[in-house]
């Protein structure tokens, strides 16, 4: 029988990436299909957005990481036409937004308010006549999920029901570029797992999704790359596991205070208290975990954690991504 300390260091054996992640990435950026270029946004003597750039290969998930009041969505905003820049340059396949821009993307805004009375299937159709290129309407129902909401009057389904029949209206157009602002913001967990589903779906068709969220989970789930944002300045950038292996050289060991106590015991390592447990910087499991033992610690609640988003923020920043 495998012990409880053999099960722990395997649980944490570190996420490789392959070796060409870097070289890929470089290659897919030689034909991005957007790009941003030293865009800022000022509301009098507020900086919302401070001359950030990045590119956005075709095909990908990429993401706007930070915490509430970031600059997320003012940046999304001026990309997607919403919003002007106060200065900057935004190219669509190497080339300044024309008119034709808005037919070639899908947004899902942060909140939109249903039409009164009409049934999910009669607001598909309304928008389905609006455009003249579109996915068809039985094809979009199944990828979103919607045929038992189809006879449903919009404005009385739940909040992840209504997040589905908006992530469908954002592809009604079958565009190359999907904008998603949020979207799981206040959905319960199953809700929020089931749009994740439906972003990997359309990804999986090769449509590129621009994708902002303070929840550092769902960006490691569902983001290729990203940038992390504070203050509208990008202060990271990369795929989630590159950043990680960047920042971090060890794992985090847990274990609650009745279990054990380090007050006036060197451990040799990093020790910080949060919410009644002990978290150890540990850059070798196998030998914090001996010291624990050998400091006659009791390990019935002991876990190990690789790092996260959110620790790579409050690295950077001094601050977590809920503050």
């Amino acid at each position: 029988m495998i012990s409880p300390v053999q099960r722990l260091l395997e649980e944490c054996r570190d996420v490789r990436e392959t070796t060409n992640d870097a070289q890929h990435y470089l290659i897919q950026i030689m034909s991005a299909i957007l790009e941003v270029r030293n865009l800022r946004k000022c509301f009098k003597d507020l900086v919302a957005v401070a001359d950030i750039s990045f590119q956005i290969p075709e095909g990908i998930c990429f993401g706007l990481l930070g915490p509430n009041g970031a600059g997320k969505t003012t940046t999304i905003e001026m990309i997607e036409g919403i919003t002007r820049p106060t200065t900057g340059e935004i190219l669509f396949r190497g080339a300044p937004r024309d008119a034709s821009f808005r037919l070639q993307a899908g947004i899902q805004f942060q909140a939109t308010s249903m039409m009164d009375h009409l049934k999910t299937r009669e607001i598909l159709e309304l928008f389905h006549s609006l455009y003249a290129k579109t996915l068809p309407l039985p094809e979009l129902i199944a990828l979103c999920d919607l045929e038992s909401l189809l006879e449903q009057t919009a404005t009385k389904l739940s909040g992840g029901q209504k997040q589905r029949l908006m992530f469908a209206l954002s592809l009604i157009n079958d565009p190359e570029i999907v904008f998603l602002d949020e979207p799981t913001t206040g959905l319960d967990p199953q809700s929020r797992r089931n749009l994740w589903k439906l972003i990997e779906r359309i990804k999986a068709q090769g449509k590129t999704v621009l994708l902002t969220t303070h929840y550092m989970d769902e960006a490691e789930i569902l983001c290729d790359h990203l940038i992390i944002i504070d203050h509208g300045r990008i202060i990271a950038e990369g795929s989630p596991t590159a950043l990680l292996k960047e920042h971090f050289g060890y794992f985090y060991v847990c274990i609650d205070t009745q279990d054990f106590d380090p007050l006036g015991i060197e451990i040799g390592e990093p020790v910080a208290r949060k919410n009644g447990r002990i978290e150890i910087q540990s850059r070798s499991v196998n030998d914090t975990l001996q010291r624990l033992i050998q400091h006659g610690a009791q390990l019935n609640s002991l876990s190990v954690r690789q790092p996260t988003l959110e620790d790579l923020f409050l690295k950077l920043t001094g601050h977590t991504l809920r503050e």
